[in-house]
């Protein structure tokens, strides 16, 4: 077990707490945790960068939102009520889907007795794990342990840090974009441990959706660096060069660099999503035949092998659901561990940098956008110049907005979705409002509870599926939420 120093052990961390999931009340264990540097695949890799000629990290995304439509209103996963209503839609997939979040644990195990080097990066939203926990799914989640904390397995497998409800972060009150990340912290490390939890140094934003405003992304990134996370996946047509051009070296790492209206800056690292959303491209491994193609690539003054990354849904669709795990194993079975191998994001960084690469030899990068506004404001940081800036922008070009970019360009979680929207910002002002952010608060079932709300409420489900069920979804929420908050505080 780690443990701060020689004489503090860090709490075994409940998964309930009062019926609540355990997503606050240990902030500063989690950031000791998360705030270790030392290396997470480095020891362990069987891997030689020499060796290698192109590779390739495959990440796996899985979510079911959580909504009221128990029994008796209770909160209950998505996939849950898929069981209970079989002739709705597709919901006769129920069980194929809960295969697809067990099947991993399964296949990795498969493959390494069988000789093989597998990779794959797992992204699972916090309210999926909880809701497999609600539905008494623990072969599942047994099954997630067994690669997650077996030292046997743990070098095929990354885990990547996400929002715990499946938020998507441009439309994210600013002050909740943290909490979400710390939930989901939590949630992780009271399931798979704390040492699980200081291995995860990645992170997958839902939908790949990047915030481009310049307070929202720079505050993001801060969250992100507070939190522990190393790198960011993100969507290659998310991002621009500093001179606002496409990307030119999309296989090679980036510096991605944040900068407010004040003029502050910080820069994260960047693994480059490349191509569509189709999950053709991860259900077929076309990740792995693209890598086949390439050749190293000059970083600094280091020769290093290019890396495709690509991340799809895990169990969403025909191909995936059927496709997936014949080509999965078939790319395992073909590779050796030289010329073209997989990896997963952190062994690849890590590798790269052990050879003598650092994030000031990575090619720089920052959100889309970003240039036609710091072309206005020049060297004048003010909210008013960045805002002025934006507004002309608008005015001129009716392509520009600053509402972020996702995986897919014919959806927007803002246009249509006010009267979510409206109740969200609400709750999340209320939220602010009402709690007063004392010692030992956030160890409080009231607390949790407005939390919980407050993350629920924000979910990308009640604004993806148009007007309806899912929007009369979110109203019940946030009319919890705000009972719970004028109640409770």
């Amino acid at each position: 077990m780690l443990s701060s120093s020689p004489k503090v052990t860090l709490p075994v961390l409940p998964e309930i707490i009062d019926g609540l999931p355990n997503i606050s009340g240990w902030e500063k264990e989690v950031n000791l945790v998360v705030s270790r540097n030392e290396p997470v695949f480095l020891p362990t890799t069987n891997l030689r960068l020499e060796d290698i000629s192109a590779g390739f990290a495959i990440a796996l995304h899985m979510h079911q939102p959580t909504i009221p439509a128990g029994s008796n209103g209770e909160f209950q996963s998505n996939l849950q009520y898929m069981f209970e209503h079989p002739q709705e839609g597709d919901n006769h997939n129920a069980e194929p889907f809960a295969y697809c979040y067990s099947r991993m644990g399964d296949f990795i195990p498969e493959l390494v007795a069988n000789g093989c080097n597998p990779r794959v990066m797992l992204d699972y939203s916090g309210n999926l794990l909880w809701g497999l926990g609600q539905m008494g799914r623990g072969d599942i989640l047994d099954n997630l342990k067994r690669i997650t904390i077996d030292p046997t397995y743990q070098p095929y497998v990354e885990w990547l840090g996400t929002m715990w409800s499946h938020a998507v972060v441009p439309s994210t009150p600013i002050p909740d974009i943290k909490l979400h990340i710390q939930a989901w912290q939590h949630y992780f490390a009271a399931i798979f441990g704390w040492d699980a939890l200081a291995r995860v140094k990645g992170f997958s934003p839902p939908e790949m959706h990047l915030p481009n405003h310049p307070d929202t992304f720079f505050e993001f990134v801060k969250a992100l660096k507070e939190c522990g996370y190393k790198w960011l996946m993100v969507q290659e047509h998310s991002v621009e060069s500093l001179t606002g051009q496409s990307l030119q070296y999309k296989h090679l790492p980036h510096r991605l660099v944040a900068r407010n209206s004040k003029g502050e800056t910080l820069s994260i690292t960047a693994l480059i999503k490349t191509q569509g959303s189709d999950t053709k491209l991860v259900g077929q491994m076309q990740p792995y035949y693209e890598a086949k193609t390439l050749s190293r690539q000059q970083l600094g003054k280091i020769s290093v092998p290019p890396i495709v990354t690509q991340i799809g849904d895990g169990e969403n669709g025909g191909v995936m659901m059927n496709e997936f795990p014949s080509a999965f194993k078939k790319a395992w079975y073909e590779m050796s561990g030289t010329g073209t191998v997989g990896m997963t994001g952190t062994e690849y960084l890590e590798l790269i940098e052990a050879a003598g690469c650092t994030p000031d030899d990575y090619p720089t990068c920052q959100p889309i956008g970003q240039h036609q506004i710091w072309e206005r404001v020049a060297d004048n940081y003010t909210p008013e110049a960045v805002a002025n800036a934006i507004e002309e922008l608008k005015q001129t070009n009716s392509n520009f907005h600053m509402d972020g970019a996702s995986w897919t360009n014919n959806l927007s979680w803002v246009k249509g979705y006010e009267n979510v929207l409206t109740p969200m910002n609400q709750l999340s002002a209320l939220f602010h409002q009402k709690v007063e952010m004392k010692e030992g608060v956030t160890q409080e079932s009231r607390y949790r509870e407005a939390l919980m709300n407050n993350l629920l409420l924000q979910t990308s489900c009640f604004r993806y599926w148009g007007q309806g069920v899912w929007t009369d979804y979110a109203r019940e929420i946030y009319r919890r939420g705000e009972a719970s908050l004028k109640s409770n505080f």
